[in-house]
């Protein structure tokens, strides 16, 4: 079963679908339930839960067939995540607490990076090293910021993984994080999941040619899979320092595709990335 935000998306989704295709407005729909229309907007949005007996009374508003009905309320189960980020969860900040729900219930991700490796695909050393030198921090937590990504990074081994796809900046790999060791033993990693397939990792050259000015902007792009009527959920995530915004609107989710599809198109292929990998890692191994 998907994370409980995941839930109300993708209910809120198979709502908004089901209402245009019956040719409801939001206001009809609220006339109905005896509600404010912000209930509805708020619902349809996966920002607010509904009774059984609502749900009910709306999916026969919208001439649902009972037979896909069921799903429907299997996500309105939706519970209370109290005590999912105690612990060491709890260094997740509450605006990325969504980013973890979408990331754990991903078929695709696809990712821009231009300075850090991807934390998925970190290795423990470079993390220690990373939030050692960027934070203030004792060692539990520090422990904590390890243990956090650590866990994110099971995604990898599930029955059925997700696909991954990164451009990196040639940034990424020569920016050093920690000791060259680390930086050597990061390198090596990277090219070990490069070889998982469904793994693809392209690196952006310092030197290529390309009228997107290279890699400007980190973001990701996410897609959750739809058991319903709806299409499936399409996010784009882009963080800065202290918040970050999740897209989904058509215009933006298609305008970060497309520029996702120029990075792609202006990066190393696979192979050569890989090579250019190596030889930047045997570059870190000559320093020690």
């Amino acid at each position: 079963m998907a994370t409980p935000t995941v839930r109300r998306l993708q209910l809120g989704n198979e709502l908004r679908h089901a209402r245009l295709k019956a040719g409801r407005e939001q206001a009809e729909a609220a006339k109905e339930l005896d509600c404010a229309d912000s209930k509805i907007s708020r619902l349809e949005q996966g920002t607010g839960g509904i009774s059984k007996g609502d749900l009910k009374l709306l999916l026969e508003f919208y001439g649902v067939d009972p037979q896909e009905s069921q799903w429907l309320f299997e996500l309105a189960k939706t519970r209370s995540a109290r005590g999912r980020w105690s612990g060491y969860r709890a260094v997740f900040p509450e605006w990325f607490r969504m980013y973890i729900d979408l990331e754990t219930d991903a078929e695709n991700l696809r990712q821009a990076k231009t300075e850090i490796v991807p934390g998925v695909l970190q290795t423990e050393a470079y993390m220690r090293s990373l939030h050692t030198a960027s934070v203030r921090r004792d060692d539990e937590g520090v422990d904590a910021l390890v243990a956090s990504r650590q866990e994110r990074q099971r995604t990898l081994e599930r029955d059925k993984p997700p696909t991954l796809s990164f451009v990196l900046s040639e940034s990424c790999l020569r920016r050093q994080v920690g000791t060259t060791e680390v930086m050597r033993e990061q390198l090596d990693h990277l090219r070990d999941l490069a070889q998982r397939p469904n793994v693809n990792i392209q690196v952006m050259p310092f030197n290529a040619a390309t009228s997107t000015g290279g890699i400007s902007y980190d973001f990701t792009l996410l897609q959750i899979p739809s058991n319903g009527i709806a299409a499936d959920l399409e996010f784009v995530y882009v963080e800065c320092f202290d918040d970050a915004r999740y897209l989904d609107s058509k215009d933006a989710v298609a305008a970060y595709n497309g520029l996702w599809n120029r990075l792609q198109a202006a990066a190393l292929g696979p192979k050569e990335s890989l090579d250019l990998i190596h030889s930047v890692g045997q570059e870190h191994s000559e320093r020690t």
